[in-house]
């Protein structure tokens, strides 16, 4: 197990990946943490993030000093290795050339972290600040054109520094680093798999739930299904799913969702067809927060009025995951753990009184997608395109209508159906279609129209950080085009959106 102290990098969570891709188990904390709960945790090493802030600023984020008393090895990563040094008695000072972006690394001493790596080899720099004088025992063993100390290390008590950030792509042999500290210097071993997860979480949830029963509001997305079927074979049928069918859902979402969970996987299922209450608070509503709100706040309503049909629930689960968490506390080290805020079940807890049970929440999106293969999920649910909580209620740009989610149902079903033809599925982060609040003129059989324009998105990801618009083939687009305006009625126009995130966002609301 690694512990990684977070000292607000934007990078922190990319650590942490690069980490659980050599198979070891880590766990990001708020730099507030005690040193006795670190003891707890018996980590074999420690890294220290990067972050924002000058060593000498007012409010600078740290660590309790005592870990560099407790034998564990510890690699400090940009603003890390400026509090390690400040703290071990060295000095860090105000660069005159702040250093941001790619340089040549040069390499003075191949052992330690960089054991294996080349002499001269491309970094990413990240900082102002730099080291003015190395702590005692420590020696320098690369640095830069503009950065004097750019590694560093004290073998003696295994301790080690990078002024630039081994977690990104651009620093070329970042991972030969990172696992030069995890295999050489801390000796972990690669033990930590979804297998070893699934019966890890299973014994924990057996653990906190005994034989109480527990509700879990059921999306049909990758992570509500995941921890479902997580749950359901640790507790069977202690657990009942409640699927609250809101109107704002794709064409044949509810159906496939009752026979794939309680048909197919004989999860105990409550279904609640709500959507004519859904549509009645909407009915008027053009802003795109007020129909977050009111779908978040009828969601709750629906979702209460169910589970108090339920006898003696003490528990609600949930499919929050690690960067729930971790965003959810404050950079500089917040609460240690504070409940997503999520449109379908904030404020539920408190509300009902209930416990939660959150048995993803140490786990990346990408591990949710492998722990559901592992546990035998079908691919069209694991590798599902994430869709919103509000549904088809933010893909519609203006008032939600019945009228209006019809025609957007077929297009988006017409959509979809070419994409899965042409195999493409599964390469693209999500595609979808959007109502626009236009009308636009066309001729159809040798008439005038007068009717609505779709635009379609298409984008490709690997976190929805960052997005790139998709490059579709002309003739996959001219056939998804023909088909919507010839099948749809009441669509003369199809429009594609070519922007990226930033600046633009995936969905439109």
């Amino acid at each position: 197990m690694i512990l990684i102290i977070d000292f607000g990098s934007q990078y922190n969570q990319l650590i942490a990946r690069r980490v659980r891709e050599n198979h070891v188990y880590c766990q990001i904390e708020p730099p507030g943490l005690s040193i006795d709960t670190i003891k707890e945790l018996k980590p074999e090493g420690i890294i220290l993030s990067g972050g924002p802030a000058s060593i000498y600023s007012q409010g600078a984020p740290r660590v309790d000093k005592k870990i560099f008393d407790l034998g564990i090895p510890v690699l400090g990563i940009c603003y890390g290795l400026q509090y390690m040094v400040d703290s071990l008695g060295g000095k860090v000072i105000g660069s005159k050339k702040r250093e941001y972006g790619f340089a040549e690394l040069l390499v003075t001493k191949q052992k330690g972290v960089l054991k294996g790596v080349t002499k001269k080899t491309q970094c990413w720099m990240s900082h102002g600040d730099s080291i003015g004088a190395l702590p005692a025992g420590f020696v320098i063993t690369a640095y830069t054109a503009n950065t004097p100390v750019a590694a560093a290390e004290d073998v003696q008590r295994n301790f080690y520094g990078l002024q630039f950030h081994p977690e990104v792509v651009h620093t070329k042999e970042g991972k030969k680093i990172l696992a030069n500290f995890l295999f050489d210097i801390c000796r972990c071993k690669k033990s930590w798999s979804m297998k070893s997860f699934v019966t890890n979480a299973v014994e924990e949830i057996r653990r906190q739930v005994g034989t109480e029963k527990v509700i879990l509001g059921l999306s049909g997305g990758v992570d509500s299904s995941v921890a479902a079927v997580l749950l359901h074979r640790a507790i069977g049928k202690q657990l009942t799913c409640v699927f609250v069918d809101n109107g704002v859902l794709r064409a044949g979402e509810a159906e496939h969702v009752i026979k794939m969970f309680k048909k197919n996987l004989q999860i105990n299922l409550r279904f609640a067809r709500a959507g004519k209450i859904f549509l009645k608070k909407l009915k008027g509503v053009t802003d795109p927060e007020r129909k977050r709100k009111i779908i978040g706040r009828t969601f709750i309503e629906v979702f209460d009025t169910e589970a108090r049909k339920i006898k003696g629930v003490k528990f609600l689960a949930q499919g929050t995951l690690y960067p729930d968490l971790i965003e959810s506390r404050s950079a500089f080290g917040g609460p240690s753990a504070v409940i997503k805020s999520h449109h379908n079940v904030g404020g539920l807890p408190k509300k009902m009184n209930l416990k939660l049970v959150e048995p993803l929440k140490h786990l990346f999106k990408d591990e949710v997608r492998l722990l559901g293969k592992e546990l035998g999920l079908a691919d069209d649910v694991v590798w599902r395109q994430p869709f919103p909580g509000p549904g088809l209620a933010i893909r519609i740009i203006g008032e939600v209508t019945a009228q209006r989610l019809s025609v957007l149902r077929k297009a988006d079903t017409l959509l979809l159906e070419e994409i899965r033809t042409a195999n493409l599925y599964y390469k693209l982060w999500q595609s979808f279609t959007i109502l626009l609040p236009l009308k636009s003129v066309g001729i159809m059989g040798d008439q005038r129209t007068y009717e609505n324009i779709v635009a379609i998105r298409a984008v490709t990801s690997d976190d929805a950080m960052t997005a790139d618009w998709a490059r579709l083939p002309q003739d996959l687009l001219a056939r998804i085009s023909t088909r919507i305006i010839n099948e749809v009625s009441g669509i003369n126009r199809v429009v594609y959106d070519i922007s990226s995130k930033p600046p633009g966002t995936i969905e439109w609301e």
